[in-house]
Order: structure tokens, then C-alpha cells, then sequence
């Protein structure tokens, strides 16, 4: 899919232009082009319209690309590569990823190309962002790297409310489900983790580099975006201790009640067994109430039942001093 934006002014305030951006046909000068899951005629048409190189384009749709930046002399094009946050739905669940998104610099374009579609760009495209001027390209990548950085954060603030909300749950009884999406919510925060840490060796190579074409307003900018991802990285960072702790734990809590269990049944099975020891040995020769000579002796059976009964107490009781039946 590909789709064509172009800043346009709306109206004049305070004499001050107003800009807003619309969608459109056809690729032209300061323009914007978005490219997701685009397919081979359209990779063709966008590479050949703005003479970009092929490889800008197919680095970017490889999901297992690493953030980086890259410079084409001939054509001195610019590709930034970072990850953005992306939401999968399988069946009712959301999972939380990071897929690579490209974003390719030309003299007169910006041309913005991912995998899939993400939501990192739909504030630009439905005039979330006041007065964006898609001419000033420097201004709107800088913008998009600082609506990523965002959109992690907002993400990692939605986990950490997940995170609270499973723990409360597993307080009040230990399931699966709960155990299962405290495993997601730390596969969640490894792609977090890492994807910001090789974005942030990206932006600070924008700070220290010359390609791109920055301006003095522009600085202040690139700082915020700076500080924006030094922010997402450590709470990614606090959050997985979080829940590598909360692992660790649940997990003691979970062995300690199966040596809970395992003790009281041990108990038990001891407490059963020393009247079994006396009733298998008198057994044979102690007549039984359904017996022809238990009337005349019925001494033996009460004895036995008496004492079983006597000895089953005094087992639970001594078990119940030495702890063994909590």
C-alpha cells in the first residue's frame, strides 16, 4: 500500500500560515510518501519515480533489519532505519513487538516504508500535529522518531498497569493465565529493551553526524527526542527487573506449595499407616461384627478400634506440634 501526503496551508492566524496535512494523488515535489506491505509494482514505481536505491526500500521491509543509518552518494539519499512498536492480534489477545521502519531522505521527499502498518504514523496523517510543513523534512523525521519514542512510552505505561493487575490476581489465587501473561509481558519488554537500545545508538549517531541537514531549531528537537528514548530504555530496563523478579517470586511460592503438600500428605500417609500395622497383625485371628462368634467375643474388635482411633489422635496431634500438618 501506498499512500501520498502534501502539506497544504489552511488558513492564516496571527500572520502566521497554518498548514495541514492532505492526502493525494501522484508523487511530486515535498511530497511524503508512506509505503506498508507495499508490493513489488509499487516498490518499482516509488523507486523509480524518486531514482532511490532498491535497497533502501527492501532493507527496510526485512523484519529481522537492525536500526541503522545509511548514505547513498549518488542519489545522497539517507535511510534511517528504527524499531517502532507494533500491536499483533492473535485471535482476542494483543502482543506487543517491534517491527523495523525505514526512513528514507531524499532532496526533495520523504519516503517512510515498514512491514506492516503501525500507528506510529497516524498522527501525521490525520493532522494530530499542529502545523506540520512536510518540507521542512529534517523537522518531520525528527517529529516521527519523537511520536516512536512516545508510543513506547505509552505502551510500557499500559504494561506496567497489566503488570499490577496480574500480580493482584495471582494474590489471590496462583492460574496459569495469570503465569502465562507475566511470560508475555516479559517477551513484551526483551523486544522493548533491546529494540530501544539499538535506536538509541541511532539517534545519537543523527546528534553527532553530518548527513542529515539540521538547524538551529531543530536542535532543541533532537534533544528532546534524545532524552524521550533515554527515558522509554530505562523503564523497559525497570520494568523487566520487575517482572523477572516477579518470576522468581511466584516461582518460590509455587515450589513452597508443593513442599506444603507434599509434607501434609507424608503426614498423612504416616498417621494411616501405624493403624495399619495393628489391624493387619490381629487381623487373622479377630472376629468381625457380620462374624457367628463375635457376640461372644467382641472384646478383640473394640480393642483394636479403640486403639486405631487412640492411635490416629495422638499421631495428628504430635504432627500438629512439630508443624508438619499446616
Amino acid at each position: 500500500m501506498v499512500e501520498i501526503f502534501k502539506s497544504i496551508n489552511e488558513r492564516e492566524m496571527n500572520g502566521k500560515q497554518l498548514h495541514k496535512v492532505k492526502k493525494t494523488e501522484g508523487i511530486s515535489d515535498d511530497c511524503w510518501i508512506d509505503m506498508y506491505s507495499p508490493t513489488e509494482q509499487e516498490i518499482a514505481e516509488v523507486v523509480n519515480t524518486l531514482g532511490i536505491p532498491d535497497e533502501f526500500v527492501r532493507d527496510s521491509l526485512d523484519e529481522e533489519e537492525r536500526p541503522r543509518i545509511d548514505y547513498d552518494e549518488d542519489t545522497d539519499s539517507i535511510l534511517v532505519i528504527v524499531d517502532v512498536p507494533y500491536t499483533r492480534r492473535e485471535q482476542s489477545i494483543s502482543k506487543y513487538e517491534t517491527t523495523p521502519l525505514g526512513i528514507i531522505i531524499t532532496r526533495k521527499n520523504v519516503v517512510t516504508v515498514s512491514l506492516h502498518k503501525t500507528a506510529v504514523l497516524d498522527p501525521f496523517k490525520n493532522n494530530r500535529v499542529k502545523d506540520l510543513v512536510l518540507n521542512y523534512r529534517t523537522r518531520f523525521v525528527l517529529l516521527v522518531l519523537l511520536n516512536v519514542a512516545k508510543d513506547y512510552l505509552r505502551l510500557l505505561r499500559y504494561i506496567d498497569k497489566n503488570l499490577d493487575l496480574t500480580a493482584s490476581n495471582l494474590q489471590k489465587g496462583i492460574k496459569n493465565e495469570d503465569l502465562y501473561e507475566i511470560m508475555e509481558i516479559s517477551k513484551t519488554l526483551v523486544y522493548f529493551t533491546t529494540s530501544l537500545k539499538s535506536d538509541e545508538a541511532v539517534i545519537d549517531k543523527l546528534i553527532r553526524g553530518r548527513r542529515l541537514k539540521k538547524y538551529n531549531e531543530d536542535e532543541e528537537l533532537l534533544d528532546d527526542v534524545m532524552i524521550e528514548f533515554r527515558q522509554a530504555h530505562e523503564m523497559s530496563e525497570i520494568y523487566t527487573n520487575i517482572v523477572n523478579n516477579t518470576q522468581e517470586a511466584y516461582s518460590s511460592i509455587i515450589n513452597n506449595n508443593m513442599n506444603v503438600v507434599m509434607k501434609v500428605l507424608a503426614a498423612a500417609t504416616i498417621i494411616m499407616e501405624i493403624p495399619n500395622i495393628f489391624t493387619s497383625f490381629f487381623g487373622q485371628n479377630c472376629p468381625m461384627p457380620w462374624d457367628e462368634g463375635f457376640k461372644s467375643n467382641p472384646l478383640p474388635f473394640i480393642c483394636i478400634t479403640v486403639f486405631c482411633i487412640a492411635t490416629i489422635v495422638v499421631s495428628t496431634w504430635f504432627m500438629k506440634r512439630k508443624g508438619l500438618l499446616k
